[in-house]
């Protein structure tokens, strides 16, 4: 079967009565959870990205309390998956400050994780390259929000 472009995509659709969209819609939304919480998050969460920042982040804090500490195996483990959702929330919003709130909130938490990540390489290096985004998204902000998005970066580092 061959994919049809975006453009034809959005041709078809707009030939479509709203009710063949709301039916394509939940079609859609059967079958893989991502299309279910993408259509859950334009629906509902959207309207109000703040709350949406703040339940992610409680998400978060969860999550790395949740981390078997035992060895670093399994720490670098949970932590990309915590990784994982947070980039997956980032591409449902679309938004810039949303990535870095969510990408400092992440830092944040493993800046503080205990065993440090200072000892191993590969939480570091992890870490390293999400400051590094964190700057880049920051950098096309306007410049009130990226002296407060750069002052709350330097107090983790």
């Amino acid at each position: 079967m061959d994919t049809a472009s975006i453009k034809e995509l959005s041709e078809e659709l707009k030939q479509r009565s709203s009710k063949e969209l709301i039916e394509l819609c939940l079609r859609l939304s059967r079958f893989k959870k991502e299309n279910k919480e993408l259509l859950t998050y334009l629906l509902f969460e959207a309207a109000d990205e703040a709350a949406f920042v703040e339940g992610i982040k409680k998400e978060i804090a969860n999550d790395f309390k949740l981390i078997n500490r035992n060895s670093y195996y399994y720490i670098k483990k949970s932590v990309r998956k915590i990784l994982r959702n947070i980039k997956k929330y980032i591409r449902y919003s679309k938004k810039k400050e949303t990535e870095v709130e969510l990408l400092i909130c992440f830092c944040s938490e493993l800046a503080k994780m205990r065993p440090s990540i200072k000892r191993n390489t590969t939480l570091q290096n992890l870490f390293d390259r999400q400051v590094l985004v964190i700057r880049k998204a920051i950098s096309t902000l306007h410049e009130d929000l990226q002296y407060d998005y750069e002052s709350e970066l330097k107090g983790i580092i």
